[in-house]
């Protein structure tokens, strides 16, 4: 085995994207090079082209493993929730907002950075999940007020109004657990808008 080869199978994928992570974070997309990852790492620019084209291309896999992380959040509240209801959602919108402070690099990334260029690489993802939680809340919404059920506005309402409450906190230092009876209460005005 080569050298270079060592080097390589000790750099993964999952290093790379989560120093980009931070970068990309804290830096912003244009700030952020190839060769300063690569340097946060104690690599050479070579070995990040091994695993990624160019920045857009470790951007655009940032972004589809961050919105598959979501989605698989999702149909894990879902398949381990009650059935439909209002106890279903409260379940969904509370993992969303845990998601948003678990994740806050990521969700930043996924959903604050407003480059335009950027959407060829997020908007698929982004709308793919979307339209998953916007099925798993209308199956809910469904059992609780059918005419909310059908209006898509609803739920693209709810879907804001969980986004902004982690977007408030983004930048903040505290945790989930910090804020939890907040966010409790947050969720549960929102259901009991709803009825």
């Amino acid at each position: 085995m080569t050298p270079r080869k060592a080097v390589d199978q000790e750099l993964s994928k999952e290093r790379i994207l989560e120093t980009a992570r931070e970068q990309f974070s804290q830096l912003g997309y244009r700030d952020v090079s190839m060769r300063g990852i690569a340097k946060s790492l104690g690599y050479s620019p070579g070995s990040l082209y091994y695993h990624f084209r160019e920045k857009a291309d470790l951007f655009s896999a940032m972004a589809a493993e961050d919105f598959a992380r979501l989605n698989t959040l999702l149909d894990e509240t879902v398949s381990q929730s009650p059935l439909a209801g209002q106890e279903q959602l409260e379940m969904i919108f509370i993992a969303f907002i845990r998601f948003g402070f678990e994740n806050k690099r990521s969700f930043e990334l996924m959903f604050l950075i407003q480059q335009p260029e950027l959407d060829c690489y997020t908007m698929k993802p982004k709308t793919e999940s979307y339209e998953k939680f916007a099925k798993a809340v209308k199956k809910s919404l469904f059992v609780i007020n059918p005419g909310h059920a059908e209006n898509g506005d609803m739920i693209w309402i709810l879907f804001l109004s969980l986004h902004g409450f982690v977007s408030f906190f983004i930048s903040s230092t505290q945790s989930f657990e910090d804020v939890s009876k907040l966010a409790y209460l947050h969720v549960q005005l929102l259901l009991r808008g709803l009825h």
